[in-house]
C-alpha cells in the first residue's frame, strides 16, 4: 500500500516471539516485520503486544510451516527499506501486491483483499464518493499508500493531505481539519464503530484500480527468496483448507475478507 515519500520516527523497538510448535527444526528461524499501528489488522496494544488479523495469520503460518516466529515493528515508510537490509524476513503488514513494489521485493499470492473507501464526517454536504464531490476538498491520507497513490491518480480535483500514519490523518478528520480521508474499508469501517470513530460517517467504497491497489495484500519477501516465499504460499494454502483462516476471520470480520 505505500512506497517511501518522507522520513518519519525510528522504528519500536518492540519485539515479540511466538513459538510456534513443538517439532520446529532446531535453527529455523523467521523474524516478521509489521507495522503496529494499523487496526484492525496489526496494533501495539496497550500492555505492548501485538495484535490484529495480519498478526494472528502471521502466527497461524508460523505454525502451519513449524518455525520460530519473532515480529518486530516498524514504521511504514522504512519497512521495505528495513527488510532489504535483512532487519527482517518477511512483512506480513496488509501490503498490497503491486508492479511498483514487485520491483524491490517478491511477494507470496494473497492472503486477503479488500477496496479502498471515503469517510466523512457525519454533518458533511459531501453525499458522493466521486471526484466530483470531492472537488476542491480536503482528503487526508496515509503517505507512501495505494489509498495516498489512488487519491492522487483519482482525485485531482481534492487537495490530498498526508500523513505518516492513519492515527494522524483520523485525529485531524474528528477535529475538522480535513474534509474526508481514504483507506481500506475494513481499516475505517472498524475505526467508525470506535468511541474515536463517533464523528464520522462512511460515505462509500471506491472502484479498484488494479494498477494502484494490485492484487489483493500478500507477504513481502526479500528479492530471491523463493524457497521462504513458497513456504508461506504452501501455509496459506493450508490454513485456508483446514479451516484455520476461517477461524481468523470471524474473530475479525462478519464476512470473507480473502475476496475473490
Amino acid at each position: 500500500m505505500r512506497i517511501s515519500r518522507r522520513l518519519v520516527a525510528a522504528a519500536s523497538a518492540a519485539v515479540f516471539v511466538l513459538m510456534a510448535g513443538t517439532s520446529m527444526a532446531e535453527g529455523e528461524k523467521v523474524v516478521i516485520g509489521t507495522e503496529g499501528a494499523y487496526p484492525p489488522f496489526n496494533n501495539l496494544a496497550a500492555d505492548g503486544s501485538l495484535t490484529g488479523f495480519d498478526v494472528d495469520i502471521a502466527k497461524a503460518l508460523c505454525e502451519e510451516m513449524k518455525v520460530e516466529c519473532t515480529f518486530v515493528t516498524q514504521d511504514w515508510e522504512g519497512i521495505i527499506p528495513a527488510l532489504i537490509a535483512k532487519k527482517f524476513d518477511a512483512i506480513i503488514a496488509s501490503m498490497s501486491i503491486t508492479e511498483e513494489r514487485k520491483q524491490k521485493v517478491d511477494f507470496t499470492n494473497k492472503y486477503y483483499n479488500t477496496p479502498p473507501a471515503i469517510v466523512v464526517p457525519k454533518d458533511s454536504p459531501i453525499t458522493e464518493a466521486t471526484e466530483a464531490a470531492l472537488q476542491g476538498k480536503i482528503l487526508g491520507a496515509q503517505a507512501s499508500t495505494t489509498h495516498s497513490n489512488y487519491a492522487e491518480a483519482h482525485m485531482k480535483g481534492a487537495e490530498i493531505k498526508l500523513y505518516p500514519t492513519a492515527d494522524e490523518y483520523k485525529l485531524d478528520i474528528a477535529n475538522g481539519r480535513v474534509d474526508a480521508v481514504i483507506d481500506d474499508v475494513v481499516v475505517l469501517s472498524e475505526w467508525l464503530k470506535s468511541e474515536d470513530g463517533a464523528c464520522c460517517k462512511l460515505l462509500g467504497t471506491l472502484p479498484i484500480d488494479p494498477v494502484i491497489n494490485g492484487e489483493g495484500a500478500g507477504i513481502a519477501v526479500r528479492k530471491g527468496d523463493d524457497a521462504l516465499r513458497e513456504k508461506f504460499n504452501k501455509a496459506i494454502e493450508a490454513i485456508r483448507a483446514n479451516g484455520k483462516y476461517k477461524e481468523i476471520n470471524e474473530k475479525y470480520f462478519p464476512f470473507d475478507v480473502y475476496g475473490s
